[in-house]
């Protein structure tokens, strides 16, 4: 199986550049799923259901979220769809789901399952235990599922790869979201977990992790909090694609794309 990930999806140039550019990468890579981290879609900060459905036309079939799941409440009319994932470890009662399994075009299950961290993150249940509470009801609900994608979306990199050990073996791949930043430190752990700190961005690229640089390094030299507008130019998309064996679930190989907007 082959699992195309698009790191996050900022603003209308995100969502404009993904609309240009996954067409040719998916010919390409002939993926079996599409998943797209789309927490930051409305205007760099949350969802809604019209631009869950525009990112649902362009090729995506799971959307993840992260901390700014709920930033706009029209999320509310779409956060029960089953091909919307929030981070699993937000206590029980909030609407929405952590996990939540696919069928491919070839008949395949996968599970995803979002995550979020807690260092420098809002205050969520334990990741790590909600991870392994996750995947114990899996195998009793759903036992002939095994590929599991994990996005995991946190600020640190030692909280994430410290969740990519802890998942070894355990789940296909763990993948990192958040910082808008690619890492280069893509690689098979030895379990069989295909591990990325960081996937990327996918939306300006000459801002401060999509946003406008000039209002960014405003606030930095004079301490005063600003409004944040989106950056103007040229797009990027970034992510990854990773293949897993569908006997063990196991992946076999994992490389990042990083795809600049003509």
């Amino acid at each position: 199986m082959i699992i195309l990930f698009i790191a996050d999806i900022v603003g209308q140039p995100g969502r404009d550049c993904v609309r240009k550019l996954l067409p040719e990468l998916a010919g390409e890579k002939k993926p079996d799923i599409i998943i797209a981290n789309a927490e930051n879609v409305a205007g760099g900060k949350g969802l809604t259901g019209p631009l869950a459905l525009e990112l649902f036309d362009s090729g995506a079939q799971v959307l993840t979220l992260g901390n700014h799941a709920f930033d706009r409440k029209e999320v509310d009319s779409i956060i029960g769809d089953p091909r919307i994932v929030r981070p699993a470890n937000y206590p029980p009662m909030v609407a929405g789901r952590g996990c939540t399994v696919i069928t491919t075009t070839t008949g395949k299950k996968l599970a995803v399952i979002s995550l979020m961290g807690r260092v420098y993150m809002p205050h969520t249940d334990c990741p790590f235990r909600k991870a392994s509470e996750v995947l114990e009801t899996m195998a009793k609900e759903n036992p002939d599922i095994n590929i599991v994608f994990v996005d995991f979306h946190a600020e640190i990199t030692s909280e994430k790869q410290a969740m990519g050990w802890y998942l070894d073996g355990r789940v296909s791949a763990v993948i990192g979201t958040h910082t808008h930043i690619p890492t280069a430190d893509e690689r098979i752990l030895p379990g069989g977990t295909a591990y990325l700190t960081d996937a990327g961005m996918t939306g300006p690229r000459d801002g401060v992790i999509g946003m406008d640089k000039d209002i960014i390094i405003k606030k930095y030299i004079t301490g005063v909090r600003q409004h944040y507008s989106m950056a103007k130019g040229t797009a990027v998309m970034q992510g990854c694609v990773i293949t897993v064996d569908e006997t063990t679930g196991k992946a076999t190989n994992i490389e990042r794309f990083s795809l600049v907007e003509q």
